[in-house]
């Protein structure tokens, strides 16, 4: 079990890039989070194996349909143990 930090910038806000990247989580079994940044980035912590962390890092330099991405950055993190999959809202503060 691994963890990654991963941030995706581009054209990655409002074309339901937070949606997709929940469903690939979901369909693959890798577990954490994904939301939106003020930056217009969206950042994901994702924890699975090696093999389906790649295969989401696959997804994740695509996107959606209408999702253009520019640069995507990944770096081990410490595993937080997470139950499952969620969006998270973006902090206003």
């Amino acid at each position: 079990m691994k963890h990654l930090d991963i941030t995706i910038k581009g054209n990655v806000q409002g074309v339901g890039f937070r949606q997709a990247t929940k469903a690939t989580a979901d369909q693959l079994g890798v577990r954490g989070t994904v939301k939106n940044q003020r930056d217009g980035s969206v950042a994901i912590e994702a924890e699975a194996n090696d093999t389906l962390l790649d295969l989401f890092l696959d997804f994740c330099h695509e996107g959606p349909e209408g999702a253009e991405v520019i640069s995507l950055e990944s770096h081990e993190g410490e595993l937080k143990n997470y139950r499952n999959f969620e969006v998270l809202r973006r902090n206003l503060f």
